[in-house]
């Protein structure tokens, strides 16, 4: 049987992310105990009723207590609030991670709460689905995902980093390891600026179907299906990337309001050379996201037909 990487986990907010890593925890064997606190009653409530968690906590306190690694797992917005609120009953040498989208606004937030003797390890797997939620959680969320590792500190422990890395290689992500300032700048060009784009063509396509009465989605192709999957994601944890992750994702788009605008003009002015080079360039960005294993050529897209 595997060892445990950690005695006892502390998840706190039980959304798909936290199930998942309890569901991934308990496959894998890797913590004697897993506890979780919501603040939500209801959420608390659904959670003993599906069995997410060895033990669901009506307190926060109550939760980390004891706990050798808490990982916090709320929107960017409230981490820092939640930190002050559980610093105060953190075990002495426990590490406190994170799964946020945006690394340094949590670190700026999070850090001045926490007691010098524990370790902060933020990560952020790179790996979720449209749906929320405690009963959104599967086992299989994380395997051969990316989890990025961003340490607070540049003298953060060795050891604390190897360990958080155990348990996340142990749920089946590949790890990597990097810097929040360069962390928030490919996430703003690989999720942060997509997503925005997503919510913004869905909200075009929106206005147009009250003129076309419902063909916009009575007609939908496959590339609109896909980014009204995207805009379909939490509007909380959204909300909260942009606005933690601003100046990253601003010279993101700013980048793709002048790529949007030449291939404005190629159409405009029928530059059929310019409008093929392009596309098959990023054709074989896509073959390489396919090869490194990171999605699937199938017609869903390796998504599976929806759940009735």
């Amino acid at each position: 049987m595997t060892k445990p990487v950690f005695d006892r986990v502390a998840l706190i907010g039980l959304g798909l992310i936290a199930s998942s890593m309890f569901w991934a925890i308990k496959r894998g064997g890797l913590a004697g105990e897993v506890t979780g606190y919501a603040r939500s009653q209801a959420t608390r409530d659904t959670a003993c009723e599906i069995g997410l968690c060895d033990r669901v906590c009506d307190t926060v306190a109550d939760a980390v207590e004891g706990a050798d690694l808490v990982v916090l797992c709320v929107p960017v917005g409230a981490m820092g609030s939640v930190a002050a609120e559980m610093a105060a009953s953190l075990k002495s040498g426990a590490i406190i991670s994170d799964v946020g989208s945006v690394k340094r606004a949590v670190i700026d937030a999070v850090q001045p709460h926490l007691p010098e003797d524990v370790h902060f390890v933020p990560a952020h797997p790179l790996a979720g689905t449209e749906h929320s939620g405690p009963e959104s959680g599967f086992a299989e969320l994380y395997d051969n995902r990316w989890c990025i590792i961003v340490p607070a500190y540049k003298d953060t422990s060795p050891e604390a980093v190897a360990k958080l890395r155990a348990l996340w290689e142990g749920m089946g992500a590949n790890v990597d390891q990097m810097d929040a300032d360069h962390h928030d700048l490919v996430l703003a060009v690989t999720s942060h600026a997509p997503h925005l784009i997503a919510y913004t063509m869905v909200g075009v396509a929106d206005d147009l179907r009250r003129v076309t009465d419902s063909e916009v989605i009575k007609y939908s192709a496959a590339g609109f299906r896909d980014f009204t999957r995207i805009a379909a994601s939490d509007p909380t944890m959204w909300r909260d990337v942009f606005l933690n992750n601003k100046d990253a994702t601003l010279e993101i788009l700013g980048r793709f309001t002048e790529e949007l605008f030449a291939l404005q003009r190629a159409i405009r002015t029928g530059d059929g050379d310019h409008l093929f080079d392009y596309f098959t360039h990023t054709r074989a960005i896509r073959r390489g996201i396919i090869e490194a294993g990171q999605d699937t050529e199938a017609p869903d897209f390796g998504r599976g037909a929806p759940k009735s």
